[in-house]
């Protein structure tokens, strides 16, 4: 599933190539997974919108939408900008999903579940083999925007991050991975993080001194930070919006390295289960 670096790559390149467009027509594929809203209320929600712009909220890519001509904001008159954020589309990736930008001649995947047509002339697709993915709109009228779950792990300062894991008996490794605590973070980042702070994956997470903690955050940071600068590991099905598979997965110190040697210390890399989860550490470098 793509993690936090690889959504907000592809939140990015989105963003850059499709700001500021118009949507002008919508299709849907005929399957009722990747639905959380209404097929139908998605294409009239979706049409005639201006997208102002396209960012990641924990693993979600969020379209944000203007108004359409004539519509009036909520509880304001009908002059307000057109620009105000009026709608969202909320892509969110599942296992398998791609958010690509394209033309209306490129080759149609066979697992495409949505294209949206763009004044430029550009198309928005949602391709996803597995159906996984999950896409909504929200019209913010009627309703409040998407938030995650959890907090933002880019952001969180030190104590903050402190306080998730106080009194928790999971595994740290576990905790990572809970989308209430840290929106975004999966089982790569959570392997790697973990490698870089020195910590072993099945150490209680309530168990951890404030200097363990502050050594994990800052080293999750960096990971996450490093990984968006790589465009992301393309383990499995992972592309950016053109397409281009990152290379963060050439760097990996632990994750899916089992039995090879430590690039820090030589020793081989162990894989454990944690959390119905495989794990990879170094049982040197971790304590």
């Amino acid at each position: 599933m793509p993690e936090l670096p690889e959504v907000e790559t592809i939140a990015r390149g989105v963003d850059a190539r499709i700001r500021g467009d118009r949507i002008v027509d919508v299709w849907f594929g005929r399957h009722r997974e990747p639905f959380k809203s209404p097929r139908a209320g998605q294409v009239v929600g979706l049409r005639e919108r201006q997208i102002i712009a396209v960012h990641r909220t924990g693993k979600h890519v969020v379209v944000e939408l203007g108004r359409r001509s004539g519509e009036r904001a909520k509880g304001k008159g009908s002059q307000e900008d057109a620009a105000e954020i009026a709608a969202q589309w909320i892509v969110h990736l599942g296992m398998t999903g791609r958010l690509l930008v394209t033309t209306p001649e490129a080759d149609v995947a066979k697992h495409t579940h949505a294209r949206l047509t763009l004044a430029s002339g550009r198309e928005l697709r949602f391709v996803d083999p597995r159906r996984f993915g999950r896409l909504e709109f929200r019209d913010l009228r009627k309703g409040l925007g998407f938030a995650g779950p959890g907090v933002e792990p880019l952001t969180i300062e030190a104590e903050a991050f402190a306080v998730l894991f106080h009194g928790r008996k999971l595994a740290i490794k576990a905790a990572l991975l809970n989308q209430t605590l840290l929106s975004g973070v999966g089982n790569i980042y959570a392997d790697e993080s973990l490698f870089h702070a020195g910590i072993r994956p099945r150490r209680r997470a309530g168990q951890l001194t404030h200097v363990e903690l502050e050594k994990l955050r800052r080293a999750l940071r960096k990971v996450l930070e490093h990984a968006i600068r790589l465009g992301g590991s393309s383990v499995s099905d992972y592309v950016d919006a053109e397409g281009v598979r990152g290379f963060f997965q050439l760097e990996h110190c632990v994750y899916q390295r089992t039995g090879e040697p430590c690039r820090r210390c030589g020793n081989a890399i162990k894989r454990i289960v944690v959390a119905g989860r495989s794990t990879h550490y170094c049982a040197h470098c971790q304590k």
